[in-house]
């Protein structure tokens, strides 16, 4: 793997994006109990304006230190995800949640190499939790490694759920999937996060996660690799009802 280059004003990749995060953290935290402006960006899609106050701050940060690297935010148009170095962010993962004063909330912020994720760092403001990692180097839970589930034993793991609203077929496969396990595991919880249910299993608080749909801040808030876990694409056959 390539040295990852360092930021203008010399920190590493990781660190930069350890730094912004606990900023716009404040920011999330700042005007979590305040009434916010909420409105549509597509079909059953919201945004709030602290999504796009946290982005605008992030995005300006990454810039001033990775001018030459590209930038992809959940909330604004930007590179190709497949291309060269790319900084990417998700301001408010949780933005339902957030909306509604359900404080299961992160940001995210990662650089990729050509598709391929190399830095994600996934920072929960709400409870000081900043899980971070780094391809080959491992993975934090604030300063302390952590790993994925060992239990052998399914009817008593934790299966973490999230579902599609992106007006495709994925919450009704997401359903499909728990009405096949949910007599069989300990309990199936549905936080509305996809990149902390990630962290959550990249840490052992989840045994599983699953979610139908996964955008490039899920991945980067993931790098399972250096977690000691496994990620698994699952294609639902559309002409069963079961889901294997």
């Amino acid at each position: 793997m390539a040295e990852i280059p360092l930021s203008v004003s010399g920190k590493t990749a990781m660190q930069v994006a350890i730094d912004v995060s606990y900023k716009a953290g404040e920011i999330l935290l700042g005007r979590f109990y305040q009434a916010k402006e909420i409105s549509m960006k597509g079909s059953n899609d919201f945004v709030t304006n602290v999504d796009k106050e946290s982005e605008a701050f992030i995005m300006a940060e990454l810039a001033r230190e990775f001018p030459d690297m590209g930038l992809l935010g959940e909330e604004s148009a930007g590179a190709r995800p497949d291309e060269g170095y790319l900084r990417i962010v998700d301001p408010v993962y949780g933005t339902r949640n957030y909306a509604w004063g359900i404080p299961f909330v992160s940001l995210v912020v990662g650089l990729a190499l050509d598709g391929e994720a190399l830095v994600g760092v996934n920072h929960d403001p709400m409870c000081n939790e900043m899980f971070h990692a780094e391809r080959g180097k491992g993975a934090f839970l604030n300063d302390d490694p952590i790993h994925v589930s060992d239990r052998p034993n399914l009817s008593k793991s934790v299966v973490g759920f999230d579902l599609s609203y992106a007006g495709d077929d994925g919450a009704t496969n997401g359903l499909q999937v728990i009405q096949a396990v949910l007599n069989d595991v300990g309990s199936t919880p549905i936080m509305g996060s996809a990149a902390l249910g990630i962290s959550y299993a990249a840490a052992g608080r989840y045994d599983i996660y699953f979610d139908h749909r996964l955008e490039p801040w899920d991945q980067v808030a993931g790098l399972a690799p250096d977690r000691g876990g496994r990620r698994r694409r699952h294609r639902p056959r559309r002409q069963s009802s079961r889901v294997v």
